[in-house]
């Protein structure tokens, strides 16, 4: 963690040299915001954000970070706004996408979220976060087969990641499929023991602790 912060503060410093010489660079003000934002900075992200889209109006990067500050101020509205304008500046960026499925998802509006949540997916297939996102969505339109084949895809390429397990089981639970939910949940139980949601849900399934399931 020290190593971490020591790098983001340098990360700052050299931001602050480039501004300090060439107080124009909108680039450096959209790296230097996006500093600021990671470490929850939000009102320097803000004020980095204004001035890099006043200096050079169509850098999308700035757009997208000054619609995830909006998104973390629980700002939907000009989140939504901005992440367009990203979008609508490089229609190849996936992370846009899937921040705005995660906006339309927060309003209960799956159908566009999943639709976002597909071209964040298209555009980075290597990323989980993406195929858990639209497994959720599918979930809440009772649309359990389809989650499933998005979780079966995601636990492979993010193994490690307990919340996917977590959300695997409730699908293949909801499908009636008791072996693979409880192998699910019993995943999720070894990565993070004490989460109550795996314990639950894997006991809602007859889950026997010792008892190894298949997951595949």
């Amino acid at each position: 963690m020290l190593a971490q912060a020591g790098k983001t503060e340098d990360a700052l410093a050299d931001f602050n040299k480039a501004i300090s010489l060439d107080p124009n660079y909108g680039q450096a003000f959209a790296n230097r915001g996006l500093i600021y934002r990671k470490t929850k900075r939000l009102d320097q992200a803000m004020a980095d954000y204004e001035r890099a889209l006043a200096l050079d109006p169509g850098y999308a990067p700035a757009w997208l970070g000054r619609g995830m500050v909006y998104k973390a101020r629980n700002q939907a509205p000009q989140a939504l706004e901005d992440l367009n304008k990203a979008i609508s500046l490089r229609p190849d960026n996936a992370e846009a996408y899937y921040n705005r499925g995660l906006l339309y998802q927060g309003e209960k509006q799956h159908q566009f979220a999943i639709d976002d949540f597909t071209t964040a997916n298209g555009l980075s297939p290597q990323l989980a976060e993406p195929l858990l996102a639209r497994a959720l969505s599918y979930l809440a339109l009772d649309k359990a087969k389809e989650a499933a084949a998005d979780l079966d895809e995601a636990v492979q390429s993010d193994p490690q990641n307990a919340q996917i397990w977590i959300t695997r089981g409730l699908a293949y639970e909801r499908l009636g499929d008791k072996t693979k939910a409880a192998g699910s949940y019993g995943r999720a139980i070894n990565l993070r023991p004490k989460d109550e949601a795996a314990r639950s849900g894997f006991a809602r399934v007859g889950g026997k602790p010792g008892q190894t399931y298949e997951t595949f």
